[in-house]
């Protein structure tokens, strides 16, 4: 039970002893007490004056006293102007650490009935993944951990863009300037070959566009009649017509790719539960089009086209199907979304997709609630930031981007060379260092990018998301080890027995209990946020605390063998408490680093 919810209980009680009338809990006011005030939470008392007819003090005092008396966790109150101050009595704070240390699924909420389906990555096949899909996969991966630990049940999906004029830029440029490359001729990852077809194609279509406006055509004219942009379009189709050459190159350079990006989500720790793909997705909505305009939700052009009219909602008109009859992104993404929720019976859909698509989303389920889908109210666009670098904003065509592969070898060189310098770790086998070195590269990116709100653009520098001091994932995984140390060498037995209600915690001990029992409201709160970021904080928060805490307290060196028990068990759960948190990001934590 939360602190708020004890307090509410035993206010109910107080009232009905005081005053004679049944208040529900939950309509009790709880929060936790302002600095400046002491106390360690406040019931705001306002709300019971119809009840107790007292001025808003005598209400208070009324109040407390009768908890001070009748309740053997509260030891103190003050009542200020409606608001009654409580401090909890070590008794309190001594279950309450009991409770958390016994508790082997810790922080994990109470099950919801709820099946929530997760989309993100949805990569494009033309190029390897980079920075930016990193801050997408983890930013998804560690949403879907977050709503299981709020009792979901969690079906984690993306959508691989195979299809598309873009798709073919790649095979064209493959065609006309690798002379037959392979990954296997290269000694490339797929993906990392078909990104430099892609990087190709755009020097290429420069070149064309350059001579073109060199013998007087107008530059906007001279992009549109550049020959390879206009070879890729006969290419898509082609595709769309079947041509066999056409499909057999997009499959062999597609299986290139999807094993490239098999290799770079292993190294992220990235599975996914179900995978579609765009080039077995994009005909589907077009029956959904047709539901439409039937009912007159869509229209149809002159030239056979069929909009959405927004505009009495404040958007604009938008297209759902080509005169050609041929589907746009959007007419996909509602077929998409209706065969989700029909075949696996979502209760809701959240899309991780960066804020360059808000509009997108926000057509999606205006359009969707129109077509009379219930559901679509229960769409969630998870809008994120991009991520800039020192120099500026990536761009994949020009190949001025931060590859995945690379940034993740980098972070494990700067994770090992770091670690060799600190000169502990020599006495682990090579193949446990190995280990070590990628655990603590990966936690330092993965925190990195986590730690910052997904809302807010943010500045990706590897070398100070590797700092083992300040808000890193490399402190809050040194911190785990020290703790672990600190067991290993502990000669005395523990357990959630040893913390009994005579136990007599210090104040930085109380202070770790209060944050412990955080816990399960930061999942609560981070799952109805969609933020990450608020359990990397908490995390860091915690780790902080726990430093200060032994830089104070010699734990091994106390002599009182209760006091020394007390002490291990406490620092044991706020380990597992802290492998907990981390392993919601995806963050593995060591024993020894």
């Amino acid at each position: 039970m939360s602190p708020e919810a004890f307090i509410q209980q035993q206010a109910a009680r107080a009232i009905q002893a005081l005053y004679g009338a049944e208040v529900p809990e939950s309509a009790l006011q709880v929060s936790v007490t302002r600095k400046e005030f002491e106390g360690d939470y406040t019931l705001v008392t306002f709300p019971l004056l119809k009840i107790t007819h007292q001025a808003p003090d005598a209400t208070g005092n009324a109040i407390g006293a009768w908890l001070v008396d009748n309740v053997p966790e509260i030891q103190a109150f003050n009542s200020v102007k409606g608001f009654l101050n409580l401090s909890f009595s070590s008794i309190y704070w001594n279950e309450s650490l009991s409770a958390m240390a016994g508790d082997a699924s810790f922080g994990q909420l109470p099950a919801t009935g709820r099946r929530i389906m997760v989309e993100f990555s949805s990569p494009n096949t033309n190029k390897p993944l980079h920075l930016g899909h990193i801050r997408n996969n983890l930013l998804g991966d560690s949403v879907s951990r977050i709503l299981k630990a709020c009792g979901n049940e969690v079906v984690k999906s993306t959508i691989v863009n195979d299809r598309g004029v873009h798709i073919c830029k790649s095979m064209l440029a493959w065609e006309k300037c690798f002379n037959g490359a392979t990954p296997e001729s290269t000694g490339k990852k797929g993906d990392h070959l078909v990104g430099d077809c892609y990087v190709a194609f755009d020097k290429m279509y420069k070149a064309e566009v350059a001579e073109l406006v060199a013998s007087g055509v107008p530059e906007e004219e001279a992009k549109k009649q550049a020959p390879s942009l206009k070879e890729a379009h006969e290419m898509l189709v082609k595709w769309e017509q079947n041509d066999p050459h056409v499909r057999k190159l997009w499959s062999m350079m597609n299986s290139w790719v999807y094993a490239g990006f098999d290799e770079t989500y292993a190294a992220l720790g990235i599975t996914f539960d179900q995978v579609d793909h765009e080039s077995e997705t994009y005909l589907l909505g077009k029956e959904l089009v047709q539901k439409g305009l039937q009912e007159g939700v869509f229209v149809k052009d002159p030239d056979g086209s069929v909009w959405c009219d927004l505009t009495a909602d404040g958007l604009d008109r938008k297209l759902v199907l080509r005169g050609d009859g041929t589907s746009v992104y959007i007419t996909q993404d509602l077929g998409t979304a209706e065969r989700r929720f029909t075949n696996y019976k979502l209760d809701s859909h959240v899309y991780v997709v960066g804020n360059e698509q808000d509009y997108h989303f926000q057509v999606l389920k205006l359009i969707l609630a129109k077509l009379g889908f219930a559901w679509a109210s229960q769409i969630y666009h998870l809008s994120y930031g991009m991520v800039e670098l020192p120099e500026g904003k990536m761009k994949s065509r020009e190949g001025t981007v931060v590859d995945a592969d690379d940034l993740i070898q980098s972070m494990y060189e700067e994770a090992r060379r770091t670690s060799e310098e600190s000169g502990k770790l020599a006495d682990l086998s090579a193949s446990e260092r190995e280990s070590l070195y990628r655990m603590i590269g990966l936690g330092a990116l993965k925190y990195f990018i986590i730690k910052v709100d997904p809302k807010k653009t943010m500045l990706f520098n590897p070398k100070e998301s590797i700092d083992f001091n300040g808000n890193t994932g490399p402190f809050i995984q040194y911190t785990h080890a020290r703790i672990c140390s600190i067991l290993r060498k502990a000669t005395v037995a523990y357990g959630p027995a040893d913390v009994t209600a005579s136990s007599q915690p210090s104040a930085k001990e109380i202070r770790l209990v209060k944050l412990l029992g955080l816990f399960p409201g930061k999942v609560a709160e981070a799952g109805a946020a969609l933020s990450p970021a608020v359990i990397a904080n908490y995390a860091y928060e915690l780790a902080k605390e726990f430093n200060q805490y032994y830089h104070d307290t010699p734990i091994l060196k106390e002599e009182d063998p209760a006091v020394l028990r007390y002490r291990l068990e406490l620092i044991d759960t706020l380990a597992r408490t802290l492998r907990s948190a981390m392993g919601l990001l995806g963050i593995q934590l060591p024993e020894r680093m």
